[in-house]
């Protein structure tokens, strides 16, 4: 076994940079919607590891969701080529960050270090991951000088609305094409000590019941929107969330609630607009006539996507049969399939080789509640050999408050490393 000693150190000598560097990031509020500062973060990403040696391109994803002059669709992909032929390995990491939201006791986009965590959004999910990966490389670079293939760092955008403007658009491009990239990790806060193996996958759709308007005072002569909907509500609480609580996975999807079919009501809007906030007007008299709903439901391998959208479809052709003047449309908003990498993988053996090397313990082998971008790696570029493994907590993630622990960065960087070492560098795990 070769000695990865001077890699871990050239780490842990990085503490300062990396904590510098994840604040950094993280005081670049590339907010999602509706999609800011992408070109400010990616130049930043370009200076850094232009620095480091890495040949860069800039590529705006033209015509994907959201990519307009106002808010362009902006990526940046880094390639440092070693000095001889071999495999490339690729960490991807979003560039975007969700909203706030209320709750917050730090600066959301401070970048604080408070006892050892760097606060802000995109802490955990996922610029501490992106920071780690990148000291990971230099430090590799700067240790194994004449690595053989190639080492690639990405920063995409939209992860947190689909990853079509981002990693999709790259897939279609041919920049997970297999033979151009061999193992793609993508650091995620899964928790240092995890390999996540893929992700369930995830249905999205509108409802809308119909009604008829009329006076407020005299209901009796429209049709309530609003009550066609709570009927749809109600044969979901009686129906289908029994029916989904029941299945269980195989995957080995956390938390153990996931291993469950599940679904979340995204929003609800009925009747009038809501008033713009300083508006005092009091609102009129009027029977809604429309009622739209989004629906997050997210399913197991087990489970066939035609099920999924039939089960629904059929509770609401069974209220069509007995509702009066009951009514609705259905629009599909996305679709994802789930995706898993197997155990047996190449990326998977050597991460969690590395897990247990730095930590002491054997790795766990998890599957992710929600999606992220394996799934346009696994579909479009057709490339397997993919997992996500970085520092952060998963419970934290679009929380307030959200952290990433230094030392967990330290040391998932020092697992990424490594496994670059017995990848690129010909040292045995």
């Amino acid at each position: 076994m070769t000695d990865h000693t001077p890699l871990m150190q050239a780490i842990t000598d990085r503490r300062d940079d990396l904590i510098a560097l994840t604040q950094d990031l993280i005081r670049i509020p590339t907010l999602n919607p509706p999609g800011a500062l992408y070109r400010d973060i990616c130049d930043y990403l370009d200076r850094r590891l232009r620095k480091s040696g890495f040949a860069t391109q800039l590529i705006r994803a033209h015509g994907t969701p959201g990519d307009s002059d106002a808010y362009p669709r902006w990526n940046i992909v880094a390639r440092r080529d070693g000095t001889r032929a071999g495999e490339c390995v690729h960490f991807n990491s979003h560039i975007d960050v969700v909203e706030v939201g209320h709750g917050w006791t730090q600066d959301p986009f401070g970048g604080a270090l408070l006892d050892g965590k760097i606060y802000g959004r995109g802490a955990c999910d996922m610029k501490g991951g992106l920071a780690a990966s990148i000291i990971a490389a230099e430090a590799f670079i700067a240790t194994h000088p004449d690595f053989a293939g190639a080492v690639e760092i990405s920063g995409t955008a939209d992860e947190e609305s689909g990853g079509y403007g981002g990693v999709a658009y790259l897939a279609e491009q041919g920049f997970f094409d297999p033979a151009r990239v061999q193992h793609v990790i993508i650091p995620e806060p899964l928790h240092k000590d995890r390999v996540c193996l893929g992700h369930r996958g995830g249905w999205w759709a509108e409802i809308e019941t119909h009604g008829e308007i009329a006076h407020g005072s005299m209901p009796f002569l429209g049709d309530c929107a609003v009550r066609h909907m709570g009927a749809v509500l109600a044969a979901f609480e009686t129906t289908l969330y029994p029916a989904m609580a029941a299945r269980r996975t195989d995957m080995p999807v956390v938390p153990d609630g996931a291993r469950s079919s599940t679904m979340n009501i995204n929003s609800i809007h009925g009747g009038q607009p809501e008033f713009a906030e300083g508006d005092t007007s009091l609102p009129a008299h009027c029977v809604p006539d429309s009622c739209r709903i989004v629906i997050d439901r997210r399913f197991l391998a087990e489970e066939n996507i035609e099920d999924v959208r039939g089960e629904v479809t059929a509770l609401l052709e069974d209220l069509k049969t007995r509702r009066d003047k009951f009514s609705y449309d259905l629009r599909e908003i996305n679709m994802v399939l789930p995706s898993m990498t197997d155990r047996d993988a190449p990326v998977v053996q050597v991460i969690a080789d590395e897990i247990e090397k730095v930590l002491g313990r054997p790795a766990q082998f998890v599957a992710s509640p929600g999606t992220y971008d394996q799934k346009h790696i696994d579909r479009i570029g057709k490339l397997k050999n993919c997992i996500a493994y970085g520092p952060g907590l998963l419970e934290l993630a679009h929380k307030p408050d959200e952290y990433i622990g230094v030392d967990d960065m330290i040391d998932s960087a020092q697992v990424m490393a490594g496994g670059l070492a017995v990848i690129l560098g010909g040292m045995s795990g």
